[in-house]
């Protein structure tokens, strides 16, 4: 882990489905992809990360992988993959790929074989057990809300997944598996890509929680017992660290949504040799806000939850740093305000998060301020969990159609997925064709053309900010500490280092706020204003007595000891 850029650098999340279509056919693919780098390049980020683009029936789009070694046929060939990594790192872009190995479709190779017989060398890549009286071999429930477990009739077993039927977790006691997610990753790695996204990592341990076959056949294993949502996946990982990850320098962030601070840190110290960071969804389930507020989201728990994160992986460990993904609902919307002050709401929250100690990942859409769509049917959702939901509570429970569509409409994942607003053209400008999932009907207003003109944008912001972590090192080093963090709707902190004191002022409501500053935090220092989203003095005299917030303003300001000045 001695070459650290990802300490200091930004990272591009791409969904490949949805970024740009070059053929017409209404997905998105590598060529489009291709096309769209010299923007990404533009923004100012260091590295690009893609969500699966390999080969896959696309139950759960690219997640559930039939093959790790060959493109998916909707995004193009190896050649354009190649191409792809050559003309990123050409401008000085490194390539993260997505890993998928807590399971595989049922497409796979491995899994077509391990059903074909209970002998077959490649059953034991699989967790299998036989039934109970009652069924399956635990009342274990997957993500979609129905048994974990499926029943093959062939072999008269069941096999475990924790997800779609259609995604077989592996089994990561098999030696043989390591050895394939080993030989997966170098087979890429030689391929120049720089880094890996290890999908739910958290989960691929299941020793825990899972009775052995045996204890199945001998009937002494208990159908009701609980599962263990995060095992730890240590042993692993230290061990891929060992012979992948650290023998070719590889970055690496594993996606343990559950995760506490402090399990978080056991990933991620580096004296234990796992991976650099970890993607944890903590601050994304916070309560909402007071329904008579103008605040949506419960600061004071949000300031709570991110500071633990902040200050548990200060000294040791390193943060990843988010609010969107291909999975969760446009931040904007979720915290901010859709409508008058979108674009203020979209730069505050930026600004709350990019100034933080941890490595920065912006989805695509996000640096332009993208939001919800308005999903007017079920017949307009592509998710398959969404899709699966709608059924069982409208079909099989009889709730109303109307309020369970409302609610998917705040959260499913086809929300973080509606295509890349390029340009007020036909289809936003992502394809010439019918896209595969709506357009969100503000593309006339909300696009990247309309962003690069416009030197006050969103987009414009995000790169300052991106600017700001590059130039000054109090962002990447500085430690962390809360002001005012019983504070309704501002959520300010500082960072200190080198003699200097990074101060972040940020207004979560659309109501004008009173606020005072903490003096003692930046005593006897001298400061000006970095950066804002609105106009606001260029010294930081303001400060000296309260003073008022408006809507969704957020102000940043450097304060430097006053000899450093001369």
């Amino acid at each position: 882990m001695a070459n650290e850029w990802w300490k200091r650098a930004v990272i591009y999340h791409i969904y490949p489905r949805s970024f740009q279509d070059s053929n017409g056919d209404g997905i998105g693919d590598l060529q489009g992809i291709i096309s769209r780098l010299d923007y990404v390049k533009k923004l100012g980020v260091d590295a690009i990360w893609l969500s699966p683009v390999y080969q896959s029936p696309n139950v759960d789009y690219g997640y559930d992988v039939s093959d790790h070694r060959a493109i998916s046929e909707d995004y193009g060939t190896m050649t354009d993959m190649e191409e792809l990594i050559f003309e990123a790192n050409r401008r000085g872009l490194k390539v993260i790929l997505d890993i998928v190995y807590n399971h595989t479709s049922d497409h796979h190779r491995w899994f077509l074989e391990a059903k074909k017989s209970k002998t077959s060398r490649f059953r034991d890549f699989y967790h299998w057990r036989p039934g109970t009286p009652d069924g399956p071999p635990s009342d274990w429930m997957s993500t979609y809300n129905t048994s974990a477990w499926e029943f093959d009739e062939k072999t008269g077993e069941y096999y475990l997944h924790m997800n779609s039927r259609r995604q077989v977790d592996l089994n990561w006691e098999n030696p043989n598996v390591i050895h394939e997610v080993k030989e997966m990753m170098i087979f890429w790695i030689r391929k120049g890509v720089s880094g890996f996204r290890i999908d739910q990592l958290g989960h691929i341990n299941k020793k825990k929680s899972l009775p052995s076959y045996e204890q199945y056949v001998d009937k002494e294993a208990n159908p009701h017992f609980e599962i263990i949502k995060d095992e730890g996946a240590h042993p692993y990982i230290h061990h891929l660290n060992e012979a992948v990850f650290s023998k070719y320098g590889i970055m690496t962030v594993g996606e343990s949504g559950s995760a506490t601070p402090e399990e978080a840190l056991l990933y991620t110290d580096p004296d234990r040799r796992e991976v650099n960071m970890v993607f944890s969804f903590d601050h994304l389930q916070v309560e909402e806000g007071d329904p008579e507020s103008d605040v949506k989201v419960n600061v004071v728990q949000l300031k709570k939850v991110m500071g633990k994160w902040q200050k548990t992986l200060e000294k040791k460990g390193w943060n990843t740093l988010f609010w969107c993904n291909h999975d969760e609902p446009r931040i904007v919307t979720r915290f901010g305000d859709e409508s008058e002050h979108r674009a203020a709401s979209a730069k505050m929250l930026a600004a709350t998060l990019h100034m933080m100690k941890g490595t920065p990942y912006i989805y695509q859409g996000e640096e332009i301020g993208m939001i919800n769509a308005d999903f007017e049917g079920i017949n307009e959702f592509r998710d398959s969990k969404s899709i699966t939901e709608f059924h069982q509570r409208h079909y099989e429970q009889d709730e109303d159609k109307e309020s369970v569509l409302a609610d998917l409409n705040k959260r499913s994942r086809d929300q973080a997925r509606t295509p890349m607003q390029w340009n007020d053209g036909e289809n936003a400008g992502f394809t010439e064709g019918e896209p595969w999932i709506k357009v969100n009907d503000n593309y006339l207003s909300v696009n990247v053309k309309q962003n690069l003109d416009d030197p006050e944008s969103v987009f414009w912001f995000y790169h300052k900010l991106i600017h700001l972590r590059k130039t000054e090192p109090v962002v990447t080093e500085g430690t962390f500490d809360l002001m005012a963090p019983d504070h309704p709707s501002v959520f300010a902190y500082t960072r200190t280092g080198g003699g200097e004191v990074l101060l972040v002022i940020s207004h979560f409501g659309k109501n004008l706020v009173s606020f005072s500053v903490d003096r003692e935090q930046i005593s006897g220092l001298s400061g000006h204003l970095l950066l804002s989203n609105y106009t606001v003095e260029d010294d930081a005299s303001s400060l000296e007595k309260p003073f008022e917030l408006r809507p969704y303003e957020t102000r940043i300001y450097l304060f430097k000891e006053r000899e450093k000045e001369r």
